[in-house]
């Protein structure tokens, strides 16, 4: 992994990036802008869905439905309904913690799936019941898969974020990335699609996301976005375009990505952004790996340092995610602090068994939903 690591190659990443979308890619588009399929919401269907698998992995790594909603009442209904979350959060003091932004900068409303659904269910099922966005992610993930979503609305002044990758890997340090190898770097964007649904007109100056077609392709990414040089190469090459009220966009968790600034005075710019994962993602069995850390805490201190590794990795959550957002939020970093990082901490520390368990139930209460 090391050498993967020492590999991350400039050159080599805009030799990939520094291509063109042709009509290959996206024979049934109606135009190609910026390097970015186009394509009609009115005229899609499930036939689609091989073409849109291509784009995603092997072509640009993203495209845009025009009219993606036909109904854009329920747009309105969904903002509206999301305005009033939002007031709520922020009258009840709820501060989303945001994965690239300052606590507070942005209105964001985490799981706003759920919140949705729970607030107005017949706004809910209007909004959801778009065969298009459905066809998307089963494109890319197949059957199965599990929506969630999370409103982000941008004032104006508000500031553009550092390009990145998405989860997983991406909401990882360098250090975490580069131990895991190869293959689950070319593997991990394929359990993932990202998209967003408009809930505005937002022109180009109201910050929509910037784009760089084609670099999920490279391997070593989710390094290489970390670095300087890589990050400068971006926002000298990356793309936005236009997006109206209805519009939907889906691309590659591994593409390079960030959102704009709003330079705008008057567009409040609002976006239901969609993450889907793979029915696949999943374990067999329930296990209440809680209780085993419990019952494993007395037994930690006496092993070494490899055995102490092993016994926590065998046990423990290892993964962060995923969480109540709400009151888990990742404040201090791109992540909360997994099971595993908590049972490790509490071990190096010498913490006693009460104190230990109260931190246990403490960090599970905050992930329930």
């Amino acid at each position: 992994m090391k050498d993967f690591v020492s590999g991350v190659d400039l050159e080599e990443f805009r030799a990939q990036v520094e291509t063109q979308t042709t009509r290959e890619h996206c024979p049934t588009a109606i135009a190609i802008e910026k390097n970015i399929p186009i394509y009609d919401g009115a005229r899609v269907s499930e036939a689609v869905a091989p073409e849109w698998a291509g784009v995603i992995g092997q072509g640009p790594g993203v495209f845009v439905i025009k009219r993606a909603f036909a109904d854009l009442d329920a747009i309105d209904a969904a903002s509206d309904a999301f305005r009033a979350i939002i007031a709520h959060e922020r009258a009840t003091g709820v501060a989303a913690g945001d994965h690239f932004a300052k606590a507070g900068a942005n209105d964001r409303i985490w799981n706003s799936l759920q919140k949705l659904c729970l607030h107005d269910p017949a706004v809910y099922v209007r909004y959801m019941a778009n065969p298009v966005i459905d066809i998307a992610c089963r494109a890319w993930l197949g059957p199965g898969y599990q929506l969630a979503t999370q409103v982000n609305q941008v004032r104006p002044g508000g500031k553009a974020q550092a390009p990145h990758r998405d989860y997983h890997l991406g909401f990882m340090s360098p250090g975490q990335m580069a131990e895991y190898p190869e293959h689950i770097h070319a593997t991990g964007p394929t359990l993932i699609l990202q998209g967003g649904v408009a809930h505005c007109d937002m022109p180009v100056e109201s910050g929509t996301t910037k784009l760089l077609p084609h670099s999920q392709r490279y391997l070593p990414g989710y390094v290489a976005a970390t670095r300087p040089e890589f990050r400068d190469y971006f926002e000298e090459h990356c793309v936005q375009l236009p997006l109206e009220k209805g519009d939907a966009i889906f691309f590659s968790p591994a593409l390079f990505h960030a959102a704009g600034e709003n330079r705008t005075q008057d567009v409040v710019r609002m976006v239901n952004l969609i993450q889907t994962a793979s029915a696949f993602a999943r374990h067999m069995e329930n296990i209440d790996r809680t209780a085993m850390s419990r019952a494993i805490y007395p037994h930690l201190a006496a092993l070494s340092a490899e055995g102490r590794r092993a016994v926590i990795a065998a046990t423990a959550d290892g993964y962060p995610f995923p969480t109540n957002l709400d009151t888990d939020p990742p404040i201090s970093g791109l992540a909360p602090e997994t099971q595993q990082d908590l049972l490790a901490r509490a071990v190096s520390e010498g913490w006693d068994q009460s104190r230990f368990d109260a931190a246990l139930d403490a960090q599970e209460a905050k992930r329930r939903p």
